[in-house]
């Protein structure tokens, strides 16, 4: 019966246009399938990307997810006519709120998310790769926050992001000269966390290191971070002290230590 439920939630994924959602081996590969515009986040891709929180929340398979792009881009910003549409202030501020809640959301999940760059992540493509955990890079990429060289600013998390990530000198540089970096310099500022020939591959192998680990342990180490960034580090170490409890209540930590214990791999069922 439950291969049989499993079939069904496949079945239930949408028919997307502008990107592919497959499973395999508990990684949920997200792919932005706008080649032709090198992947640039128009309105419909955001809103297909919208609907990828709750495909994977829904999926108990889904224990990773990895972004990456099709063709020689990751994300080469936002779509251009869609912001020279943009009338007055108000029209401006709908259209950042809205990709902050759909990049907001992809930050939020409780399993480990890899951006895969593989080429150019710019802009709004860029802000994608800052709201996943981690970002591994093609020794081709290109990385930057062009915007004020269009008179904006970025506008999907990434003048919130980048500073917490790298710093507010390092980001403000970026920021101020919308200069791109490889992904050597990307490295050397911490805005990624590898470099490979082959990002996609690079991320799969770093997903499937991460899934051998206790998806609740997992979970729970990704939520003391999360919820500790901006508290002091008194408040913060109440809510390490918290989650370190409920991890150490899971029949998976049982497991865990036995394995140790017994010298063999241990099989974690997230309980």
């Amino acid at each position: 019966m439950e291969h049989e439920h499993e079939h069904e939630f496949v079945l239930e994924i949408p028919e997307f246009e502008h990107l592919s959602y497959e499973v395999e081996e508990g990684i949920a590969l997200v792919t932005l399938k706008r080649p032709e515009a090198l992947n640039a986040l128009s309105q419909s891709l955001l809103e297909e990307l919208a609907e990828i929180p709750e495909l994977v929340q829904q999926d108990p398979e889904v224990r990773a997810v990895i972004f990456t792009g099709e063709g020689k881009a990751f994300a080469a910003g936002a779509d251009l006519k869609e912001i020279a549409a943009i009338k007055d202030p108000f029209m401006g501020r709908e259209y950042a709120l809205f990709g902050q809640r759909v990049f907001a959301e992809i930050a939020a999940l409780p399993v480990p998310t890899i951006a895969a760059i593989n080429g150019y992540a710019l802009g709004g493509g860029l802000e994608l790769a800052l709201a996943c955990d981690l970002r591994v890079a093609a020794k081709t990429a290109k990385l930057g926050l062009p915007e004020v060289g269009l008179g904006l600013i970025p506008g999907f998390g990434g003048t919130q992001r980048l500073p917490r990530l790298i710093g507010r000198g390092r980001a403000l540089d970026l920021i101020f000269t919308g200069r791109h970096v490889d992904a050597e310099e990307a490295l050397f500022l911490g805005l990624v966390n590898r470099v490979a020939e082959d990002a996609l591959e690079e991320a799969k192998k770093l997903a499937q290191k991460i899934l051998k680990n206790a998806p609740i342990a997992l979970a729970l180490a990704k939520e003391s971070v999360v919820r500790g960034e901006g508290l002091d580090l008194a408040e913060a170490l109440e809510i390490e002290a918290d989650l370190f409890g409920y991890a150490a209540a899971t029949e998976d930590m049982k497991e865990g230590v036995r394995a140790f214990l017994e010298k063999r791999p241990p099989s974690f069922k997230g309980e």
